[in-house]
């Protein structure tokens, strides 16, 4: 096995569950850069929410990338953007109707801020904010412009996942056959453009790089990395603490998000 590229998720995975990074499981990746291995976070979050992470990472410049916003984005760590699939206001307006099939938030993410029509912020979507270090901008929906464009949606409840989990229930198919929609959480739906997904983007970004599929190994554990685990090329290692869809469809199940779980199949894998 050469592996040439390793992706892998942010929350649940690369991340512990005080939001940090292990001391081994930063050590490792390092040794894995250092030795010109492609390190490649994939995640729902922005740019701006990854880069103090890759820079603890030792990962910089402009020919080190970052999967974002769920695969809707490809972009270099210092910013430049290889691939951007986005959602127009005709998207926005279905939105805000499935807004009202139970009684949730709902944030719409661009590159640059995040944006809002609500007035009372769940928890979860403020968390998401400030993990990202974005600005959750409150407008009006006539303040929207016609030609406003955004790149992934949240959907989240200040009553909690039982809120989440009615509107997971009430999507209409043809939501599912006009987006792509994951469960990322108990308490959070992402949405976002057909075909934008995590595994996509890491098939576009192992061609850009000239990487075989079979030289790429993944790591991750929630709904939105189903895309990188239905790919049978890849070497998929679900972390001990995934679900069971993803762990199902791992070729290799390691130890938990807390236990240095990446470190662990690195040195039994590629160092």
């Amino acid at each position: 096995m050469a592996i040439k590229l390793i992706a892998v998720d942010l929350d649940g995975t690369l991340l512990s569950s005080n939001n940090t990074i292990l001391p081994e499981t930063q050590r490792m990746l390092r040794v894995a850069v250092q030795n010109g291995i492609k390190v490649v976070l994939a995640t729902g979050r922005p740019l701006s929410g990854v880069l103090n992470f890759v820079k603890q990472l030792g990962i910089e410049g402009d020919d080190q990338y970052a999967i974002v916003f769920n695969g809707a984005v490809i972009q270099t760590i210092s910013g430049r953007v290889l691939m951007s699939q986005e959602l127009n206001y005709q998207d926005f307006n279905n939105m805000l109707r499935f807004q009202r099939l139970s009684h949730v938030n709902v944030h719409f993410e661009t590159t640059k801020y995040f944006i809002t029509t609500d007035r009372d912020l769940s928890v979860q979507m403020q968390i998401n904010a400030a993990l990202t270090d974005n600005i959750m901008k409150v407008r009006d929906r006539k303040e929207i412009p016609k030609d406003f464009t955004f790149n992934k949606v949240g959907f989240t409840s200040t009553e909690g996942a039982d809120q989440v989990e009615k509107l997971w229930n009430s999507f209409p198919d043809w939501a599912f056959q006009t987006y792509d929609i994951v469960r990322s959480f108990d308490s959070i739906i992402e949405l976002n453009a057909l075909g934008a997904s995590k595994g996509n983007a890491l098939m576009d970004l192992a061609s850009r790089l000239k990487i075989a599929q079979k030289d790429v190994m993944i790591f991750g554990d929630q709904g939105n990395d189903l895309s990188m685990f239905s790919n049978p090329n890849f070497m998929k290692v679900a972390m001990g603490n995934a679900i069971s869809e993803i762990k199902d469809k791992a070729d290799y199940v390691t130890d938990d998000n807390d236990h240095n779980g990446i470190a662990k199949a690195l040195k039994k894998f590629v160092l």
